[in-house]
This record gives C-alpha cells, sequence and structure tokens, in this order.
C-alpha cells in the first residue's frame, strides 16, 4: 500500500495540508505571496508550527492583503509584537510590510505569478525521489530566484526558504514517488494559464 511522505506524520492538521495542498500547482498572485510570506516566518522553526498559527496570522495581517500591508509602518508592527497568535519577530514583520511594497512592483510590472512561473517556463517541475533523504534543500534554481527576489527588494528568501515555497506551491513536484499525492500532483502538471486553480482536496 503506498504511503505518504514522511514528513506529514500523524496529526491530522499536518495530514490534511500534504494531502490536499502542499505540491498543488498555486496561480494566484496574492496566495502566492502569502505562502512566501509564511514560509519566511518559518525560518528557524518547523512548518507545522506556522501552519498551526496560519489562521492566526491571516486575521493579524489582514487576510494578506499586499496593498494594504504595504501602507503600514510602525503602530502596525507594535500591534503585531503584541499579538501571541502569531510569530512576534520584529525583523521578519517588518520585512513583511517591505515584501508587500515589493510585491505591488513586480505585480504592477506584469504579475507577481507571472514573475515566478518564468522560472520553471510554466509547467511545473517533475521530481522521481524515492526516499526523503534524496530531496535536496535548496537547488541552483531556488538560487537564482532568491537572489532575483532579494534583488526586487523581498528580505527572508534565501535559496532553502524558496526552495520550501517551491515545493508547496507546486512549481516542483517532490511527492514522493511512492506517496499516492505524487501521480496525482504530477497529473494537474500543465502549461500555465490565468486564472487557473488546482483542486482544492487530495487523492
Amino acid at each position: 500500500m503506498a504511503e505518504r511522505c514522511g514528513w506529514a506524520g500523524q496529526e491530522p492538521i499536518y495530514v490534511a495540508y500534504h494531502d490536499s495542498e502542499w505540491g498543488v500547482p498555486e496561480y494566484d498572485s496574492r496566495a502566492l505571496w502569502e505562502k512566501l510570506i509564511l514560509d519566511g516566518f518559518q525560518a528557524g522553526l518547523s512548518w507545522i508550527t506556522i501552519l498551526k498559527k496560519r489562521e492566526n496570522f491571516r486575521a493579524a495581517f489582514r487576510g494578506f492583503d499586499p496593498d494594504v500591508i504595504a501602507t503600514w509602518g510602525e503602530a502596525e508592527v507594535a500591534r503585531l509584537l503584541d499579538d501571541p497568535g502569531i510569530v512576534r519577530h520584529r525583523g521578519k514583520i517588518e520585512a513583511t510590510i517591505g515584501n508587500a511594497r515589493a510585491w505591488q512592483r513586480i505585480e504592477a510590472a506584469g504579475g507577481f505569478d507571472d514573475f515566478l512561473w518564468r522560472y520553471v517556463d510554466h509547467r511545473p517541475l517533475q521530481n522521481s525521489w524515492q526516499s526523503l533523504a534524496e530531496v535536496p534543500a535548496f537547488t541552483p534554481l531556488s538560487t537564482r530566484i532568491s537572489k532575483d527576489l532579494k534583488k526586487a527588494g523581498f528580505r527572508f528568501c534565501g535559496p532553502t526558504i524558496v526552495y520550501a515555497f517551491m515545493q508547496a506551491c507546486g512549481l516542483v513536484n517532490d511527492h514522493l514517488v511512492g506517496c499516492p499525492c505524487h501521480d496525482w500532483v504530477a497529473g494537474l502538471a500543465r502549461p500555465r494559464t490565468a486564472g487557473a486553480r488546482g483542486p482544492e482536496r487530495g487523492p
């Protein structure tokens, strides 16, 4: 019987995330930005820590609307530093505000979604890993994207963070070949079209 990727563990929230979200191609510009921000907050922590706080983050950051967050200043930073429901890290909070402004510039220039998907020629990359030990922490491509994001004004977007983001948002399919989600996610691979979204639930 096929088994899930080992990192999913047994916690229901993590299993559900693995089965329905991780690796599904995401084409929405705002949703891509939200995930990159959350991956930045994960730095130095585990993803399940962020996942359990995700709804708190969404409430605190007003639905992760970059156009709203781009207008924030010290008052909002202070509010967030007092919010026990999120990761209270001044550097990451301030970076989120700057990243919202960077998103606005990229979005106005042609779309944050297109900016990211062009790195994979608008079609998810497909890997065939047999074990978790084979899966890299970062790649030359994630390093390149990281450098370009930093040039565009983003922070907390190193190569490892970017690769985790690529895996989560389906720019690359890193489900193990023995995982039932591998073929399902592979079947979602197609040339990107504006507004295309993957199904909400896995196999």
